[in-house]
């Protein structure tokens, strides 16, 4: 629906020629019916204008909670570039990286850290590995017994958050809406997620650790619900790594 009223609001938002008043003239009828259409013509011009402007109202209003739901509840894939920051309980950046994800719930993920030195973080739905490729090993456990309150498992999760979390609407920051999250296990190791949203899209993702650290993620060129190849979540080790855990 407020597509329509975009195009109709671009339309009234051209600027309109000046309406001629024609006064009334001694026994004619002309005149008073010039300025009654100009009269309905600027009362219609500002009611479009004022419905235009409701309507972006209404659109910018959506909570961060509407977004959170939405976003659990209808987006099944999702890709996106993200850059890391992860600064000290004194808000001092202590390290910095970014890459790519892709997510295809339930539970299938692949993170790519690209730098400062490359990391695969990939599940399959059942296993989790972990590959640093600097150190040339691979790290390999059941999904349930690894990253399981971390963004990977958060965001690739499926059900309702408010079975995990206690949902707390956060306001407006920084021209985004946002979400906290409370852990309801007290030994998760997490204290707080928060998830910010733009026009009802997620745009970052804050977790404060129990340590007092606060992981920072912020997603761009993000897509939602676009078919993703299936190998994306299959991990090979390459020749010649080592390999720690159950393979």
């Amino acid at each position: 629906m407020f597509s329509r009223f975009g195009s109709f609001c671009e339309c009234a938002g051209r600027r309109p020629s000046t309406p001629t008043l024609t006064l009334p003239l001694k026994g004619g009828g002309r005149g008073r019916g010039t300025a009654r259409h100009a009269l309905l013509t600027t009362g219609f011009f500002l009611f479009a204008v004022a419905t235009c402007a409701d309507a972006m109202a209404a659109e910018g209003s959506v909570s961060g909670v509407q977004s959170l739901r939405r976003f659990f509840a209808d987006v099944t894939k999702y890709t996106a570039y993200f850059s890391q920051v992860v600064v000290d309980d004194a808000h001092k950046p202590i390290q910095e990286s970014k890459g790519r994800l892709w997510i295809e719930r339930p539970n299938k993920f692949r993170w790519n850290y690209e730098s400062p030195s490359k990391q695969q973080i990939v599940s399959d739905g059942e296993k989790l590995w972990v590959y640093d490729e600097d150190l040339k090993q691979v790290t390999v456990r059941s999904l349930k017994q690894g990253l399981l309150d971390t963004p990977a498992m958060l965001l690739a999760g499926r059900g309702r958050v408010e079975d995990q979390f206690e949902v707390k609407d956060a306001g407006s920051e920084n021209s985004l809406e946002w979400v906290q999250l409370l852990p309801k296990r007290k030994d998760s190791g997490i204290d707080q997620v928060r998830l910010g949203f733009e026009r009802g899209r997620l745009k970052a993702l804050e977790l404060l650790d129990g340590l007092g650290q606060t992981t920072r993620y912020t997603l761009n060129s993000a897509v939602e619900n676009q078919p993703i190849d299936p190998n994306r979540f299959l991990f090979t080790p390459p020749a010649g790594v080592d390999i720690v855990g159950d393979s």
